[in-house]
């Protein structure tokens, strides 16, 4: 079986789930469950980073141990694999020591290479990013991610890594993967970074500030810088630096926010080619998830709880808002209004159309219909490449063109009357839904995957079984 890896990025466990990170695995789950349907072996890799100022700083405010705290949240994050039936093989934490063991593994490599030194570290620096900000990438002297956290000036002695040793390594990378960065706009920007010349980049606190991290092998004084010790994730994951097991998936396809295409489509790709592994296969860059035209924020109490949605709509009508809704490479927007048409909408549309069929099956039919094949082979074409382009909202329209084209059926020949007049030909109209909702079914599995597996329990087999909506009415 061809293998494929996909990995999100770990979220920062200084604050509980929410929607932004939902969106993330949730489209890293239907790519996974995709390539699996498609006859791919699938490694798919989550999990939670755990080191870093923000966490030691959120700890001590908790008055808990840094550990404790971590663990607390890093469960919270675990319980997403039940709350959207999710189906990540991996969930790595950075606190593991497999993990600690396998960045200390990597600095070692990449200090071998010639690629990290020591130097005055004296820069501006942003808390909330966990990034040094350049002058040019301000507004109005704030980070435009985090304009209500003031910058930090730091000056001290840290670990650098030669990042500008890697200008024309990147330049050829991108060069020879034209497709290396999804969406092409987000590979126009990196490009753009890259070749307007990379500073080297601190990998390391002093430990009597910062104590919370991974130890740099051979200086108790220092710890990892969190970025260096995360973006190490995504292997240590496979077992590396032991290449004899899961290692064989290695590299894969990456899922990130806006916020983290530099680290993940220049400074992890430069650490990779220092260590002398691979750089990643693609990276599948998505926007953020505003709320009612704003962006969330607990101050402005629009922060958008994924269990608490789930509660509310079901893990199936989630998933389908967030992938149908929300544009996979842009930001798009969370309303509760929306998210109501869009639950009617698979409610009236898709719910109803397999009730209605059922119940006509069985009417008249005792629930056994001819089975006909249909050649799906240019839609199924258009959907692998809806899937390829991270396009999801695309590959629902195409599936959901089905699903009016047959309720559309049903009101035109009306197999209800018809069944009166030409019992086969009505047996022949139905036989047609019926192979359009088994198709239905099939393709919604990445999407919806408890409803798609019912549709197709109950429209697979000799006989044709109603059951209950597959979208219960709302009481608002």
């Amino acid at each position: 079986m061809p293998k494929y890896y996909i990995t999100t990025t770990l979220p920062y466990v200084n604050s509980d789930p929410h929607i932004g990170f939902a969106l993330e695995i949730i489209q890293a789950d239907t790519l996974a469950r995709f390539h699996a349907l498609s006859g791919h072996e699938v490694l798919f890799n989550t999990g939670t980073d755990e080191h870093g100022q923000k966490i030691f700083e959120k700890a001590a405010t908790e008055g808990k141990d840094t550990q404790a705290y971590v663990d607390e949240y890093a469960a919270r994050f675990d319980n997403l694999k039940d709350a959207l039936n999710l189906t990540y093989t991996n969930f790595i934490r950075t606190s593991n020591a497999d993990h600690k063991k396998a960045a200390q593994e990597f600095w070692n490599r990449c200090l071998s290479s010639g690629d990290i030194y020591k130097d005055r570290y004296q820069t501006k620096y942003c808390i909330g990013c966990e990034l040094e900000k350049q002058d040019s990438e301000l507004e109005e002297g704030k980070c435009p991610v985090h304009p209500n956290m003031e910058l930090e000036l730091r000056d001290e002695e840290n670990y650098f890594f030669a990042f500008s040793k890697y200008q024309k390594p990147l330049q050829e990378l991108y060069a020879a993967q034209p497709d290396f960065v999804v969406p092409e706009y987000r590979f126009n920007e990196i490009k753009n970074f890259v070749d307007a010349g990379l500073r080297d980049f601190s990998i390391s606190r002093m430990k009597e500030k910062m104590p919370w991290g991974v130890s740099v092998p051979g200086d108790e004084d220092h710890v990892m810088y969190v970025w260096f010790d995360a973006l190490v994730n995504y292997v240590s994951t496979l077992g590396w630096p032991d290449e004899s097991g899961d290692f064989k998936f290695w590299p894969g396809v990456q899922v990130a926010g806006k916020d983290n295409l530099r680290q993940q489509t220049a400074m992890w790709q430069a650490m990779l080619m220092s260590a002398g592994l691979k750089p990643s296969t693609q990276v599948f860059i998505h926007g953020f998830i505003t709320s009612d035209g704003k962006k969330m924020s607990k101050s402005l109490g629009n922060v958008v709880d994924p269990f608490e949605l789930v509660k509310e709509f079901g893990t199936d009508a989630v998933r389908y808002y967030l992938l149908r809704e929300i544009p996979s490479h842009d930001d798009g927007d969370f309303a509760m209004p929306r998210m109501e048409e869009r639950y009617a909408e698979l409610a009236n549309q898709l719910g109803n159309l397999v009730s209605r069929v059922a119940a006509m099956s069985d009417k008249y039919f005792d629930g056994k219909l001819d089975k006909i094949e249909k050649n799906w082979g240019e839609l199924k074409t258009q959907l692998e490449i809806s899937m390829k382009d991270y396009d999801f909202k695309k590959y629902i329209d195409l599936v959901f063109e089905i699903v009016s084209e047959s309720n559309e059926l049903i009101e035109i020949k009306a197999p209800f009357k018809l069944v009166k007049e030409d019992e086969a030909a009505a047996k022949e109209v139905l036989s047609e839904l019926a192979e359009n909702i088994r198709f239905i079914g099939q393709s919604l599995k990445p999407i919806i995957p408890e409803a798609a597996d019912e549709i197709i329990k109950r429209y697979d087999g000799d006989k044709i079984l109603t059951g209950d909506p597959l979208f219960p009415r709302r009481d608002n």
